[in-house]
């Protein structure tokens, strides 16, 4: 089922063009213009076909249909999916841990991918499956699923995130961890600090602790893949659980990693949207004892 969005003409673009509107008020990509003008239906005035190159007037109501995609992802049982958000464009998710988010060679048919294919096929629908900011398969917390391309563009690099991590050792008040991340083996998911890497910036405050562990919150500047591990790794605090970066699992037998909360611009409405997850019990147990 293709995704038909309506949007009036604001004063600002009457007399434009209706390529100024698509791409300067509505940030339609230039792909996915591309993919609109094939079809007579993609781009209605009124209800009439229009031109990209055709003028438009305030107050006129463009009618914009995304084309359907097909997902090829295996449909999952998804009774067990804490849905926080839904509607015809997005879906905010609070993913448990020990649950990958992509198809893998490793994970077949058991992702998050493969749970949504299931929700989505239960209302009729079959969107590819796009998530905004992937989270890692040990990491809890808050992900938003795109629903189609036009949201997955317009999420891209849209929003904030705040997680909650638990780190070995005491760590006191605010602080910043600017130091460049690299893949020293390409075949590997290992990350490591190095100056032929990547610019990686990280913001925390500790918000607690008993000199053997410190709860801390955390914000990202740039979001590379494993950041937050291997920047408190780095410094000599792995978070607690985290082998692949140097935690012990004394405690808890993952990497005590939670996305917490985040805030966007909806991808069509343009609201501001903010939501949180609670911290797991895995974590909260960790956290009060």
């Amino acid at each position: 089922m293709s995704r038909v969005i309506e949007y009036t003409v604001p004063e600002e673009f009457g007399g434009k063009r209706l390529i100024a509107f698509l791409r300067g008020s509505v940030k339609v990509s230039a792909r996915m213009l591309t993919q609109l003008k094939k079809d007579p239906d993609g781009l209605l005035k009124n209800g009439e076909h229009i031109r990209t190159i055709d003028t438009v007037h305030t107050g006129d109501i463009i009618q914009i249909k995304f084309p359907n995609e097909a997902n090829g992802i295996e449909p999952a049982d998804y009774s067990d999916m804490k849905i926080v958000y839904e509607d015809d464009d997005i879906l905010v998710i609070n993913k448990p841990p020990f649950l990958a988010v992509h198809p893998t060679h490793n994970h077949q048919g058991d992702t998050l991918a493969n749970k949504v294919a299931g929700y989505m096929l239960s209302k009729g629908k079959n969107p590819v499956f796009r998530a905004v900011g992937r989270l890692d398969k040990s990491t809890s917390g808050l992900i938003i699923c795109a629903l189609n391309k036009h949201s997955a563009f317009q999420l891209s690099g849209n929003g904030k995130k705040e997680y909650l991590a638990v780190a070995e050792g005491k760590i006191d008040g605010k602080g910043t961890i600017n130091k460049p991340i690299c893949r020293p083996d390409p075949l590997k998911t290992l990350r490591a600090v190095g100056e032929t890497g990547d610019r990686s910036v990280t913001h925390y405050e500790s918000l607690l602790s008993n000199g053997e562990l410190t709860l801390l919150r955390v914000t990202l500047e740039t979001g590379r893949t494993h950041q937050i591990r291997v920047h408190f790794s780095s410094i000599g605090h792995p978070l607690a659980g985290d082998e692949m970066y140097g935690g012990k699992r004394d405690f808890i037998d993952r990497a005590a990693l939670h996305c917490e909360k985040i805030s966007f611009v909806h991808p069509v409405s343009g609201e501001n949207l903010d939501f949180t997850a609670e911290i797991p019990e895995d974590m909260k147990k960790l956290v009060w004892n």
